[in-house]
């Protein structure tokens, strides 16, 4: 894994309270039992952490740009979005 999934999958772990090697990156956050609040604070902070914005709509999040569907997911869309800052 990269550093940037090795951060994301930190995150979530936190956020969910499981070890990172617990998080499977083809889960979804439902399975790892965060419900939308978790979502949101997780999204929170991956942006603190990677200083980047990351385009979700908290209140309609099927209607968002962000993959949040699975961890692979998030992890890609993240890793697109560093990138693209640091260009």
């Amino acid at each position: 894994m990269t550093a940037v999934a090795d951060r994301v999958v930190g995150i979530i772990a936190r956020q969910a309270r499981v070890a990172p090697e617990a998080v499977r990156l083809e889960a979804s956050l439902q399975e790892l039992g965060l419900d939308s609040l978790g979502l949101v604070e997780a999204i929170f902070a991956i942006e603190e952490a990677l200083d980047i914005q990351i385009p979700f709509n908290a209140n309609a999040p099927e209607a968002s740009p962000f993959d949040t569907s699975t961890i692979a997911a998030i992890i890609d869309a993240v890793e697109a979005l560093v990138a693209a800052t640091r260009r």
